[in-house]
C-alpha cells in the first residue's frame, strides 16, 4: 500500500499532525532511495562530520563502546602445503562462544614484515568452501570475467592464492551462516521475514526484535564486530605488518569492507567491490541496522576513509552510474586532501555483480602500487589447483563444531553483549552516553536550526494575549502548530508546556496560574499530535519485519518530536518576533507519552533550558514490545535507558515524577534535582510551582 498523506492519517490514527509543508509528511526514505555525497568545502568541515558519521556508524551496529575485546582463544590447525604457500584452518572466538571461522593463507619464506590482507566474502552461500559448476567457468572465460577453467572455479580461492604468492597473509573468514559459520541459520541471517514471538521478551530477546533494536543488536552489527576482531587476530601474526594492512570485499563483503576501512584506522587500504553506489544500499537483512544511513550512505562510507588508498569498482548492477554519480565526489573529497590519485574506479559497467579476474587483477594491480611490493604493473593472475571443500573445512573429530542454529546460543551472546555495554557505560564518564545519545536522537540544540514564527490568530484577553500561529525550521523544512499565551505584563520567563494532547495542553487552570505570574506559556503539536493519539507508526513498502528497513534510513517518531522540541527552544533562544526580546529564562515540561520526550530533548538541550519537569511514569525504551510504537527508539536502551538522559538533564534544574524518591542519575552532578513522590492528582500543580520558583 503506498503511504499517501491520506492514508498515513488512516494509519497514525490522527485528524492532523502537522502541516502540509513539513517534510517529513513525504514517503519514507528506503534502501532503493538516492544517496548522494556532498564533498566538504574545508578539510577542517570533513573533520567534524567524519567524526559524527564514523560515530554513527559504530552507535547503529551495537559497537559504541566497543565490546569488550575477551581472549580470542585462537585455534590455527590443519596446514597444507602448496607451492609457494600454505593454507590453515582457524576458529577464534571475537566473543565468548561466538566463533569466527575461515582460513589463513601464508606466503613460504617471507622476508622480514609483509603486509596482511582481510577478505570478506558477500551474499555468494558457503563462498569460502565453494565451487562452481565448470560449465559456468567456462561460459565466464568467454565473457571474460575469468582466464582459467580450474582457478575461475573460486574466485574465493583464486584471490588468496595470488596475494600469498605475492607475499602477503591473507584471513578469509565466513559471514554469518555460511561455511563453517553455523551458529546462526541462513534464514536467521539472510532470510528473516517475520517477527519470532518468543524471541520478543523483555529479557533473553533474540535478534530483529524491539528489544535487540533498542540495544542496537543486529546481524550486520556482529559482521562488523567479526572483522574488527579479524584484524586483531591477524595483526596478532608476528610476520605481518601493521604499516600495511588492506581489507577487500564484493557485494555484502563490499560493505562489510567500507565500514570496517571507516572506523578501524589499523587499516591502511581499502578496495570494496560492486557496493558504492548512490543507488541501492545493501538489500540484505544483514546490511542494514537501525540508524546507519539516516542522511548518510555508502558512498560518504567510503569517504570517511580518504585519504588513505581505496579503490572500488562498478558492474551492470546498482553500481552501474558510479563513474558519475558518486565517484566524482569521491575525487573531490581526495582532492581537499591533495591526493586525488588515492582513490581509484576500475570501469566494468558491460560485467554482471561480480568480483571476477579483471576486477581481481585491479585490486593486485592497486596494492602491488601502494604497497610497493615490486611487481610488474597491471598484475596478472596465475593459475592454480582449487581445494575441495573437505580439505578446507574448520571442524573436524579434533575441532568439533558449536551446535548450530541454537536460539539460548542467540539469547545468551545478545545479553552479554548487553551487559556488556552497560558495564562499560556506567564505569565511564556520561561523555560516551551522551554521544550515543546524539547519534540516537540525531540532533542536538546545536544542530536544532533556524526557526520562523507565522502568526494566524491573536486574541486579547485582557491581561494576557492568546496567539496561534505555525513555528517553522526553515533549516531542515519542518514545521509546527503552536498556541501562546502571551503576559501583557511579561517577566522574561517562557515554559514550553507539552503533553499528548498537542498544543491544546496549554488550556488548564495551572497553566493559567503561569500566566497570572508574568510568564508566557508555548503548547505545541509535536510532530502527529493534535488529532487522535497514534497507533502505530509509518513503515516502509517491505514485508518483512525488521526495523532495520525503516529506521536504517528514518528517524523514529519519538527521535522527530523531540526534534520539534529543540525547535521550540531554538525559536525562543535565538528568533525574535516584532519588537519583543527573548525570554530570558527557558523551562520545558513534558507530561504522558511526552514526559521522556521532554527528558531526552533535555538532555541534549545543554544551557539553552534553565529547568525541565517531567513525568516519565517509570518509562523504559527496554520495554517496548513493538517496532511500531509511538514510542520505539532503536538504541533507545543501550544508553542506560530513560535514566541515562535523565542523568544528561544535570546541566540545568531538573523536576521529575515517576523515578521514585531517588532517580538513578549515574553519579550526574545536577543543578538542582527535585523528584516527586507526591499523589498523582497534585503532580501538575506541583510542577507549577516548582517552575515559579
Amino acid at each position: 500500500m503506498k503511504h499517501t498523506l491520506l492514508t498515513s492519517i488512516a494509519l497514525l490514527g490522527c485528524s492532523i499532525f502537522a502541516t502540509a509543508a513539513d517534510v517529513r509528511l513525504q514517503p519514507l526514505k528506503d534502501l532503493n532511495g538516492y544517496f548522494p555525497f556532498n564533498p566538504p568545502s574545508s578539510l577542517s568541515e570533513w573533520d567534524v562530520r567524519k567524526e559524527y558519521v564514523r560515530r554513527q556508524i559504530l552507535v547503529a551496529e551495537g559497537l559504541w563502546p566497543m565490546p569488550t575485546k575477551t581472549p580470542l582463544n585462537a585455534v590455527v590447525h590443519g596446514k597444507i602445503d602448496r607451492e609457494g604457500y600454505t593454507i590453515e584452518k582457524v576458529y577464534f572466538e571475537s566473543a565468548p562462544g561466538f566463533f569466527v571461522t575461515g582460513n589463513l593463507y601464508r606466503p613460504k619464506n617471507p622476508k622480514g614484515k609483509v603486509p596482511g590482507v582481510m577478505f570478506a566474502h558477500g551474499h555468494w552461500q558457503d563462498a569460502r568452501l565453494s565451487l562452481a559448476d565448470p560449465a559456468k567457468v567456462r561460459q565466464d572465460i568467454a565473457a571474460g570475467g575469468e582466464r582459467f577453467e580450474k582457478g575461475g572455479q573460486s574466485m574465493f580461492q583464486s584471490l588468496c592464492v595470488q596475494l600469498a604468492r605475492m607475499g602477503c597473509v591473507v584471513w578469509q573468514w565466513d559471514m554469518l551462516s555460511d561455511s563453517d559459520s553455523v551458529q546462526f541459520s541462513r534464514d536467521v541471517v539472510h532470510k528473516f521475514a517475520k517477527q519470532r514471538p518468543e524471541m520478543n521478551t523483555v529479557e533473553n530477546w533474540g535478534l530483529y526484535s524491539p528489544q535487540a533494536e533498542a540495544h542496537a543488536q543486529s546481524i550486520m552489527g556482529l559482521q562488523t564486530l567479526n572483522a574488527v576482531r579479524g584484524l586483531d587476530f591477524l595483526l596478532s601474526l608476528p610476520e605481518v605488518d601493521p604499516e600495511r594492512t588492506a581489507i577487500t570485499g564484493a557485494s555484502g563483503g563490499g560493505t562489510q569492507t567500507m565500514l570496517l576501512a571507516a572506523i578501524d584506522d589499523r587499516i591502511k587500504l581499502s578496495f570494496p567491490c560492486v557496493m558504492v553506489s548512490t543507488a541501492m544500499q545493501g538489500g540484505c537483512t544483514c546490511e542494514n541496522a537501525s540508524l546507519l544511513r539516516v542522511n548518510t550512505g555508502n558512498v560518504e562510507f567510503a569517504g570517511l576513509f580518504a585519504p588513505k588508498p581505496q579503490g572500488m569498482n562498478n558492474a551492470n548492477d546498482w553500481t552501474k552510474e558510479m563513474a558519475t554519480k558518486g565517484f566524482p565526489d569521491l575525487q573531490k573529497l581526495y582532492a581537499t586532501f591533495g591526493k586525488k590519485d588515492n582513490v581509484f574506479l576500475q570501469r566494468g559497467e558491460h560485467f554482471p555483480h561480480n568480483y571476477n579476474a579483471v576486477t581481481r587483477s585491479a585490486f593486485y594491480t592497486f596494492l602491488n602500487k601502494h604497497f610497493k611490493l615490486g611487481f610488474e604493473s597491471p598484475v596478472i593472475e596465475q593459475d592454480y589447483e582449487p581445494l575441495p571443500p573437505e580439505q578446507l573445512t574448520v571442524w573436524d573429530k579434533d575441532h568439533p563444531s558449536p551446535k548450530a542454529g541454537d536460539p539460548e546460543f542467540e539469547r545468551g551472546l545478545l545479553k552479554w553483549l548487553a551487559e556488556d555495554a552497560e558495564k562499560q557505560l556506567r564505569a565511564s564518564d556520561l561523555e560516551v552516553t551522551k554521544k550515543g545519545i546524539e547519534v540516537v536522537i540525531g540532533r542536538t540544540y546545536d544542530e536544532a536550526g533556524e526557526v520562523t514564527w507565522d502568526l494566524s490568530d491573536k486574541q486579547d484577553h485582557g491581561d494576557y494575549l492568546e496567539m496561534s500561529g505555525t513555528l517553522a525550521n526553515t533549516t531542515h523544512a519542518e514545521e509546527l502548530n503552536v498556541s501562546w499565551l502571551y503576559p501583557k505584563q511579561w517577566n522574561g520567563r517562557a515554559v514550553v508546556w507539552l503533553d499528548d494532547s498537542g498544543k491544546a495542553a496549554i488550556q488548564n487552570e495551572e497553566i493559567m496560574k503561569l500566566v497570572r505570574s508574568g510568564v508566557t506559556v508555548l503548547g505545541v503539536d509535536l510532530l502527529f499530535q493534535g488529532g487522535g493519539p497514534v497507533k502505530e507508526t509509518r513503515v516502509v513498502e517491505n514485508p518483512r519485519e525488521f526495523a532495520g528497513y525503516t529506521f536504517g534510513y528514518n528517524h523514529a517518531l519519538f527521535a522527530q518530536r523531540v526534534h520539534d522540541v529543540l525547535s521550540v527552544v531554538s525559536f525562543l533562544r535565538k528568533s525574535k518576533v516584532g519588537s519583543h526580546t527573548n525570554p530570558s529564562h527557558v523551562s520545558v515540561a513534558g507530561w504522558g507519552s511526552t514526559g521522556p520526550v521532554v527528558a531526552a530533548a533535555g538532555a541534549l538541550g545543554g544551557e539553552a533550558i534553565d529547568r525541565v519537569a517531567v513525568d516519565t511514569h517509570g518509562f523504559r525504551f527496554g520495554k517496548v514490545l513493538d517496532y511500531r510504537d509511538p514510542m520505539f527508539l532503536p538504541g533507545g536502551a543501550k544508553y542506560l535507558d530513560l535514566p541515562g538522559m535523565i542523568a544528561l538533564n544535570a546541566t540545568h534544574a531538573l523536576w521529575v515524577a515517576g523515578e521514585g524518591e531517588k532517580p538513578e542519575t549515574f553519579g550526574a552532578k545536577f543543578a538542582e534535582l527535585t523528584p516527586y513522590v507526591g499523589d498523582e492528582a497534585g503532580k501538575q500543580a506541583a510542577a507549577v510551582e516548582w517552575l515559579l520558583k
